[in-house]
């Protein structure tokens, strides 16, 4: 009987020792998985924050663009309807007698004011990408955690 009794102990010291073996593993694991989750927890912070930054940024500049081609569209209708003219540098040849009253001064075809007011909105657009990309640049890329 005391046989049996020591076969006993002795089994469940084993299985003691198993179990405590395997405690000791799945700590480990346990440690392991919530330093993971630690740094991928700060990661999804560290996107969430750029994220917010370049929505900021595609605001601001968005607004910035909208209301420079407002501008652009409003002068354009000012030099149409006659309140505004284009100011440009020109030399004119000198008018005969006969072509006096048609004499308005230099102007620019419909045409050329056109092109101009074209070549604005991409000068505003492009300025608009360059500064929003050296904002993304300054607030993004240079804040990598």
């Amino acid at each position: 009987m005391t046989r049996l009794i020591a076969v006993i102990v002795l089994i469940l010291l084993c299985l003691l020792a198993f179990l405590f073996y395997s405690n000791q593993g799945l700590r480990q694991v346990r440690d392991t998985l919530q330093d993971a989750n630690g740094k991928l927890t700060r990661q999804i912070d560290w996107q969430n924050k750029t994220q917010r930054a370049v929505a900021v940024i595609d605001e601001n500049r968005s607004r910035e663009l909208t209301d420079a081609k407002r501008k652009i569209d409003d002068l354009q209708r000012d030099v149409a309807d006659g309140r505004h003219r284009l100011r440009l540098s020109a030399t004119c040849s000198t008018a005969t007698a006969a072509s006096l009253a048609d004499a308005d001064g230099p102007r620019l075809t419909n045409a050329a004011q056109r092109d101009y007011f074209t070549l604005r909105k991409r000068i505003e657009t492009a300025n608009s990408q360059i500064a929003g990309l050296q904002d993304y640049i300054r607030n993004v890329c240079l804040a990598q955690p």
